[in-house]
């Protein structure tokens, strides 16, 4: 072992132990190990750009704007409540058509962006049918993932994967050479949670449920504080309308005509302010309206619909890191938060100085026409979205922009594959390249006005993009300095003592599926691709077989994360909504952990052989 190798190793084991430890976000430990590895002598300072020229991120980039046209689009939303309305209350009826909806849909689009559309479908079906949400979320998640197995566009893995190929110069994926392996593993996903499902997954409230909230909408009291009210002078918080044991949530204050941007604690009541109150409580025993706004001297002006509803925190959320009363919430949002969930625990005190994290689920008292303001922060996934929108707010969900979008998809598909094929038969065909297709589809749309260059900007998840870079370095490092050789002939060595060479390649197949799906339980499934690729390409070189069976159980096992809820992040957007606790993932995701590796582990042989 040489110096070299030994930082690189050194680097690795700090890489794992800060992923699981949380020790930052993502793209900041990602970016962290580029500039690490650079200043270990690693990687060569004048090289270190050349992260930048792996076409994985730019092809991710172009895809993200293409996925946002079609979730603004409402077409993934529209079938998804064809299906709500037609489907009928049986469980198992409801996870086969959801389950199918969204592993079609995330073969295709981004599984978050997916997961993110149908949560709120899936939740209001469940409402309406009397179904515990729990049986249905957990299939969601997971089979967002099994669909994205199915194309070399699923996953962000498997586009880093075939951008790693390329510069270990080896043949990149194309678009369907991952469907012979992850069809078989879709069905196979599905099938499981469809017939065990029911009896496997429990019952679970969502934190709504859990907390006994009687009624999930709520009038909201639009008041104004007369001359003779008693409260005038008062600290807000020491008068009548200060009372939280009585329900009186203080939702806004405006004073000539603006909104107070002050903290509810500095407020001292003048006459004339208005207020935009909630009375609920929890089991119901909240102030009757009539008698507060008498007690207190208020003039009651209006009411507005409110709801009662809740809010996922999503990895790439403003919020993450800092509590509700340094966000300044309940100005910030027009929202009012009841209790917070987290780890299966429903928190009702003190929640405004607990630091959010990603996946905690804030229960939060907001009106109706707030909905569509708290979506576009994108700081959340919504659990509720508007019964009847205004033209205003449908204004991207027109069939054309679904049609055209659709069309921008489908045609980046065909360029890429269908001249892929033609070049292989007709060498003076050009074949054209996934990001370049990506890209020209993209911008296709920017052209149609099918959605602004701003709301391009939003769609693009930049968190994801930058780790994929930072990572990159890592990978470099591994082939720079023979890290990645050296652990081959590690294994190989080992494997020698216990198995003879005609099962060599078929038992390390097993090993290598089982050692990725292990790593990607706590680590990013990009972090342990870019890991495991370099060694099995040249551990297949060891022992002298095709690497292409080993490339496609690491890029497969990749994403097969199930039995942990950190394991994939869209388990954390349906953790808090469906009230699921640690071990209902173990229990229904290592039997599917242990059914993707054993169909895996069978059908890589007899599609890619050795």
């Amino acid at each position: 072992m040489t110096l070299d190798i030994f930082l690189t190793l050194l680097v690795i084991a700090l890489t794992l132990i800060a992923f699981i430890r949380e020790w930052a976000a993502p793209d900041v430990l990602a970016l962290t190990i580029l500039c690490l590895v650079v200043a270990l002598g690693l990687v060569d300072p004048g090289k270190m750009t050349e992260v930048f020229k792996n076409e994985a991120p730019l092809t991710i980039a172009a895809l993200f704007v293409i996925g946002g046209a079609l979730e603004s689009s409402g077409a993934v939303d529209h079938i998804g409540r064809v299906l709500q309305n037609k489907l009928p209350g049986n469980t198992r009826w409801a996870i086969l058509a959801f389950s199918v909806l969204t592993a079609f849909f995330s073969a295709w689009m981004n599984n978050t962006a997916i997961v993110a559309i149908l949560l709120p479908v899936t939740l209001g079906f469940a409402r309406s049918k009397n179904i515990p949400a729990s049986r249905l979320l957990m299939p969601l998640s997971y089979c967002s993932i099994l669909g994205g197995c199915c194309t070399l566009i699923g996953t962000s893995t498997n586009l880093l994967v075939s951008g790693a190929l390329r510069d270990l110069k080896e043949p990149p994926l194309s678009m369907f050479e991952l469907a012979p392996l992850g069809i078989p593993l879709a069905i196979a996903g599905i099938s499981y949670l469809t017939i065990f499902g029911p009896k496997l997954i429990p019952a679970r409230s969502s934190i709504t449920g859990s907390l006994e909230i009687d009624y999930r909408t709520t009038p909201l009291y639009h008041v104004l504080v007369g001359a003779g009210s008693s409260i005038i002078g008062k600290p807000l918080l020491q008068t009548q309308l200060g009372n939280r044991s009585e329900g009186i949530h203080i939702m806004e204050v405006r004073r000539g005509g603006s909104r107070l941007m002050l903290p509810l604690s500095s407020v001292i009541v003048e006459k004339n302010d208005r207020f935009l109150i909630a009375l609920h409580r929890r089991r119901g025993g909240a102030a009757k309206p009539a008698e507060l706004f008498a007690r207190v001297g208020a003039e009651l002006l209006s009411t507005v619909e409110g709801i009662v509803s809740e809010l996922v925190v999503r990895d790439e959320s403003s919020l993450l890191g800092f509590t509700l009363a340094d966000a300044d919430f309940r100005q910030r949002y027009n929202s009012v938060v009841l209790a917070l969930h987290r780890n299966g625990v429903n928190i009702t005190s003190r929640i405004a100085e607990i630091d959010l994290e990603v996946g905690d689920t804030l229960l939060v008292i907001t009106s109706r026409s707030n909905l569509e303001s708290l979506h576009a922060t994108r700081d959340f996934v919504m659990t509720d979205t508007p019964d009847q929108q205004t033209p205003d707010e449908i204004r991207h969900h027109r069939p054309l922009h679904v049609i055209l979008a659709w069309s921008a998809l489908v045609g980046v598909v065909l360029v890429a594959t269908l001249t892929d094929f033609f070049h292989g038969i007709y060498p003076w065909v050009p074949a054209i390249p996934i990001h370049y297709a990506a890209m020209v589809g993209a911008l296709a749309l920017l052209w149609l006005r099918v959605m602004s260059p701003r709301e391009a900007y939003a769609s693009i998840d930049w968190q994801v993009l930058l780790m994929l870079y930072g990572l990159l370095g890592l990978g470099m490092a591994m082939q720079n300095t023979g890290t990645a050789v050296w652990l081959a002939k590690g294994m190989v060595n080992l494997a020698e003592h216990l198995v003879s060479h005609e099962n060599m390649a078929m038992v390390m197949l097993w090993l290598i599926f089982l050692l990725t799906l292990l790593l990607t339980e706590v680590l990013s499934n990009n972090a342990t691709a870019v890991m495991m690729i370099p060694i099995v390409v040249r551990l297949a070189g060891e022992i002298g077989v095709n690497p292409r069976p080993f490339i496609m159980a690491v890029t497969v096992a990749a994403s097969t994360a199930f039995a942990l809820p950190m394991g994939y992040q869209t388990h954390m957007m349906i953790y808090g909504p469906g009230g699921y606790r640690f071990t209902d993932f173990l229990r229904v995701g290592i039997p599917l952990n242990v059914i993707c590796w054993v169909t895996a582990c069978i059908i890589i042989p007899l599609v890619w052989s050795f």
